[in-house]
This record gives C-alpha cells, sequence and structure tokens, in this order.
C-alpha cells in the first residue's frame, strides 16, 4: 500500500482536485483506492457528491483517540472517509494527547492489506491535521500554483518539511506538482521557468480550466466521469501517470 498526501498550507492550489480525479483514475485502473478527507471544509466529499456526514464518519475518533478508522463510504468506485465541519474540532483535541500525530498513520498500517494506493487531502494550514496527513505519508504530492501565491508558499513549505522530517527522516516529495498554469500570461511562464529550476522532481503544468473543474465540482463527480475525453481529463490522466511513475506504481494510464 502507497500512502500519498497532498500537501501545501496555501489555499486553492488543486490539492482536491487533484485527490479526486487521481484518485478516480487509479481506480479505473484496477487499482483499490481510498481516499481520506482531512480538511474540515469538506470539499473533497462534497465534490464527491457525498452529503449527510456525521462526526462518527469522519477521522475525529482516529486523529484524537488513536481509533481504528471509520468504514468508508463507496463512491465512483473509490472508497472515501468524509469530512465534516466538526472535524475543526480535533485540532485542539489533539494537542494534548502524546503521538497524536501518528494515529493515522497507525491506523492506515492496520488496513494495508485492504488497498493500494491512500490518498490523503490534506487543509490548507500548518496546524495539527496537516501534519497527521503528512506524517501519514510514504510522500507528499504538492501542487505549486505558477503565480506569485505559489511562489510564496515555498518558504513556508521548506519550513515544514525540515519540521516533518525531524519525526519522519524517509518523508519525500514524490513530485510537485505545478497548477493554474495559462501559457498565453508571460507571469506564468516566467514562474514556471522558476520552479523547474527550484523544486526537484517537476510535474508537467496543468492548464488553467476553471470552467470544468468547478462544474465538475458542482456535479459532484470526477472530471473523468463529468467530462470523459476532454482536455482537463487529459490533464488528469498525464498527471496521474507521473504520480505513479514518481513513486514507482508500474500501471499503464488509458486515455
Amino acid at each position: 500500500m502507497r500512502t500519498l498526501t497532498l500537501f501545501n498550507h496555501a489555499g486553492g492550489v488543486m490539492k482536491t482536485s487533484l485527490t479526486r480525479d487521481v484518485g478516480y483514475t487509479l481506480a479505473a485502473t484496477g487499482q483499490r483506492v481510498l481516499l481520506i478527507d482531512l480538511d474540515p471544509q469538506a470539499n473533497l466529499t462534497d465534490w464527491l457528491g457525498v452529503s449527510g456526514v456525521t462526526q462518527q464518519q469522519t477521522l475525529f475518533g482516529t486523529a484524537t483517540r488513536g481509533e481504528a478508522l471509520p468504514s468508508p463510504v463507496q463512491v465512483h468506485g473509490l472508497a472515501l472517509i468524509p469530512s465534516d465541519v466538526s472535524l475543526a474540532l480535533a485540532e485542539g483535541q489533539m494537542m494534548g494527547v502524546v503521538g497524536a500525530h501518528l494515529h493515522l498513520r497507525q491506523a492506515l498500517a492496520a488496513v494495508s492489506d485492504l488497498y493500494d494506493v491512500v490518498l490523503i487531502d490534506s487543509p490548507p494550514s500548518l496546524g495539527q491535521l496537516s501534519i497527521l496527513g503528512a506524517l501519514a505519508a510514504d510522500h507528499l504530492i504538492v501542487p505549486v500554483p505558477t503565480r506569485q501565491k505559489g511562489m510564496n508558499a515555498l518558504a513556508g513549505l521548506k519550513e515544514a518539511m525540515v519540521t516533518y522530517r525531524k519525526l519522519r527522516p524517509d518523508l519525500t516529495v514524490a513530485l510537485y506538482v505545478p497548477t493554474l498554469y495559462d501559457s498565453r500570461r508571460s507571469h506564468d511562464r516566467e514562474a514556471y521557468a522558476a520552479l523547474q529550476e527550484l523544486l526537484h522532481p517537476l510535474g508537467s503544468p496543468i492548464a488553467d480550466r476553471g470552467a470544468v473543474w468547478n462544474d465538475s465540482a458542482s456535479a459532484g463527480q470526477p472530471v473523468g466521469v463529468y467530462a470523459p475525453g476532454s482536455p482537463v481529463h487529459r490533464d488528469v490522466l498525464r498527471t496521474t501517470q507521473e504520480i505513479a511513475g514518481a513513486i514507482g506504481l508500474e500501471l499503464e494510464v488509458q486515455a
């Protein structure tokens, strides 16, 4: 089982979109995929069309008390541990529990025979839940927008990695993924060139095609269901193949 956490403390960088759509693509190749929504905003849950979530269905008990993972919801061929706004309460409760940051890693070890890939959507912060998700991972996948916002976030990302590696020296970034790229803008081209110099390994840029991403989210469907064969879907397929290659997962993603 390979556990990947989509990580960036900045919001709006496509963590949730990539978690959903890379997960769906991997499942379509026959991989057994578990998605974990660690963000109390619950966008991943919502963007998969799941509603009416209770706190017991979320990772709250695992995060705060070290309980086993709750039974996942089955949706679009994926297993999903959903989120709810009440998960935000876990932030304060984790701070008083010794070893709480390793609860998710320990809980995942108990189900390692059930899944091939676990994708964790972490919150846009450097709080307790983000640490929980990062320390549970074998590798991080880091989306970085080709905007000033993305460049500004790099210092915080570097600082976070230094902290996390004190607890998990083996933790690595498997792939940085440039997102929201518009080749027509000189700023985006310059930012992408800078990322090529600064970040390794760096994936191919994902184009800024907001309409399809937004509409698929509103429909509660992965892009592969909502707009198969579209340019956005082709971006997802390419990125999934690059992530698979980065973690040594042998599979062929077909358009």
